[in-house]
């Protein structure tokens, strides 16, 4: 499987669908389904029953899935693609639009 080139804790940018033009914080990723959890993005309502650990139950809205294709990397406040790069015996992620080391 390839490389994922967003991880967890990312700001990223939505450039498609309802949300498009919001940035948020990546709170997951999941590898198998390409898709990314936003903080505040996509969000969604869940109707949920009385349980031990949410003893009121009702209606919960928290964030939806969106795909990865459907998010950019901010870079300095800029979406921009994301490379990979070999420096020394590391393999370091870089930012298509400036050439600098993400991380």
């Amino acid at each position: 499987m390839a490389t994922m080139k967003i991880k967890k804790g990312d700001m990223v940018q939505v450039i498609a669908g309802k949300d498009k033009g919001k940035e948020g914080k990546v709170i997951s990723v999941n590898k198998k389904n390409h898709t990314v959890l936003v903080e505040g993005i996509n969000m969604i309502t869940k109707h949920a029953k009385p349980s031990m650990a949410n003893q009121q139950g009702g209606i919960i809205h928290q964030e939806g899935p969106i795909d990865i294709s459907n998010v950019m990397y901010l870079h300095n406040g800029k979406a921009t693609r994301i490379g990979f790069k070999v420096e020394g015996d590391k393999k370091v992620r870089v930012a298509k639009a400036t050439g600098e080391v993400i991380d």
